[in-house]
């Protein structure tokens, strides 16, 4: 499975468009409200969902895991 690092949290519409699931906000808008999006084995339809680092985001026979980078202060 492949994971896509976000800093910080990111909401689900955004995170299809980073992860490369979808071209733009119009089709992530499309792919939530009709069911075709899910987190964690669960189907989702808000747009806005804050996704924090773990998720694994399914469309389309593709998953894809929320990884959160590591601030350098961190380290």
């Amino acid at each position: 499975m492949e994971s896509v690092e976000v800093r910080g949290t990111i909401r689900l519409g955004q995170f299809l468009q980073v992860a490369g699931l979808v071209d733009t906000g119009a089709d992530a808008r499309e792919v939530i409200l009709t069911g075709e999006v899910r987190v964690d084995g669960e189907p989702e339809t808000r747009r806005g969902r804050q996704l924090h680092g773990g998720e694994v985001v399914e469309l389309n026979g593709r998953s894809v895991r929320v990884g959160v980078e590591e601030d350098a202060s961190d380290r």
